[in-house]
């Protein structure tokens, strides 16, 4: 799981973005489409047509870093307004739940059990 060190913004790219990109290719997008800084620390997430995929985009100080992530039974949850080249930011709680595959715009948090014990 990754836990966003306070500070860092979560950007999420609205739309749908080719997953065939690496890392060059997702810092370009990040610069010249999304129009902010693929150096600035912040993550950039993106998500493929089928929506079982993810790569997430960081700049650490040292180099850049591409975490990927394919959900095996569901679908990352992804924001439908906005266009290419608009970003939604996330909190560090909201990736978290983003990540694991929950809906992060409205999770459950109202469970709960029916027997005691």
């Amino acid at each position: 799981m990754i836990v966003a060190p306070s500070g860092v913004k979560v950007h999420i790219a609205c739309g749908v973005t080719d997953m065939r990109k690496g890392i060059d290719g997702l810092a370009t997008l990040v610069q010249e489409i999304l129009l902010h800084d693929p150096f600035s620390g912040h993550l950039f997430a993106f998500r493929g047509r089928k929506a079982n995929l993810i790569k997430i985009l960081y700049w650490d100080g040292t180099g850049l870093c591409l975490f990927t992530k394919r959900l095996e039974h569901r679908i990352f949850e992804w924001p439908t307004v906005g266009g290419t080249g608009e970003t939604v930011s996330l909190t560090s709680a909201q990736l978290a739940m983003l990540i694991e595959g929950i809906d992060w715009r409205s999770p459950d948090r109202s469970w709960k059990p029916a027997v005691a014990g």
